[in-house]
């Protein structure tokens, strides 16, 4: 699907035809679509099919003979699964070309509705210096927002595994911990494309005020990072805290299992030794001789039961 926009009269207008200082935006588009505009623009073939590979990893790209450059970054995104939520990460791409600017997405992400519904304040689609560092400031917030999300869904998993250690709850602290990593090695390779764009002037005209900006973005994804890692070591812990508590647990069974089966087999060594169908067994003529045994089995099984209580092997 391909969209254009362009600001008129500091008002969003979605527009029918390429026009100088438009945005265009491609979601998941046709091959129609993605030959047309490398076709109209004389773009790299390899731009727009990089930001369409979700393997891609971020990187920049600039060709200075051409005047085109494409930057692809890794944006978060959410999706239900069952009971509760996969966080993953899927590149976006920008495409610097002539005077427009062109993004391309497989998925319909929250970040680029943002823009398109106009709920961000200063932005223009003739300004692609500032429209570029709003696109990544904004990226950067929405991965904040989702760790907030992860911190609060592995709160509440823990809640659960409080009560009952269960499979479902155990996978579910293994996706939160998997997005997690899938967060942390996609905010890093950002955070390279964003050092570069500071240091290299020359790939993306920066003006005096968008510097600010370009450092808000810097601030703002090195702070994604810090809470990523924290929350990482905070479940990595928390998952290896379980795992020991599930084995103490079982550990505790097996002992408590064991111990019943050693206070049980004494009737039943007695039983025995007096059901052998040889002479000379004790009490085998006394009308109270089955009370008898009875009542010793009964008597060193309690005996036996007290001694292991006393060794806390019930507990």
């Amino acid at each position: 699907m391909k969209r254009i926009f362009k600001t008129v009269d500091d008002h969003m207008t979605e527009c029918t035809t390429l026009e100088k200082g438009c945005w265009v935006h491609l979601q998941n588009p046709t091959k129609e679509e993605v030959d047309g505009l490398n076709a109209r623009f004389a773009i790299d073939p390899t731009f727009v099919a990089a930001a369409l590979d979700e393997e891609e990893s971020a990187r920049i790209e600039h060709d200075p003979e051409k005047g085109q450059t494409l930057i692809v970054v890794d944006i978060p995104y959410v999706e239900s699964e069952g009971s509760g939520y996969v966080y993953s990460t899927i590149p976006l791409g920008i495409v610097l070309v002539d005077d427009i600017i062109i993004t391309v997405c497989t998925r319909d992400t929250p970040i680029i509705n943002d823009f398109t519904e106009e709920r961000i304040r200063g932005f223009w689609t003739h300004k692609r210096t500032r429209f570029i560092l709003q696109l990544l400031h904004r990226n950067a917030s929405r991965y904040l927002a989702y760790l907030k999300q992860i911190d609060k869904a592995s709160m509440h998993v823990q809640e659960k595994l409080e009560k009952s250690s269960r499979n479902q709850e155990l996978l579910q602290m293994m996706k939160l911990e998997k997005s997690l990593v899938f967060f942390s090695t996609s905010l890093k390779s950002n955070e390279m494309v964003l050092e570069r764009l500071m240091r290299q002037t020359n790939i993306l005209r920066q003006f005096p005020e968008d510097t600010d900006l370009l450092e808000d973005v810097i601030i703002e994804n090195k702070q994604a990072i810090e809470m990523c890692a924290i929350y990482r070591d905070i479940m990595t812990g928390t998952m290896d805290t379980f795992a020991s508590i599930i084995s103490n647990n079982l550990n505790i069974t097996m002992k408590v299992l064991t111990s019943l089966t050693a206070v049980l087999s004494i009737p039943t060594i007695i039983a025995s030794l007096w059901g052998m169908n040889v002479g000379g067994i004790p009490f085998a003529s006394s009308p109270f001789g089955f009370w008898i045994v009875v009542g010793l089995s009964v008597l060193l099984a309690i005996v036996s039961f007290i001694f292991m209580y006393k060794k806390q092997m019930f507990k």
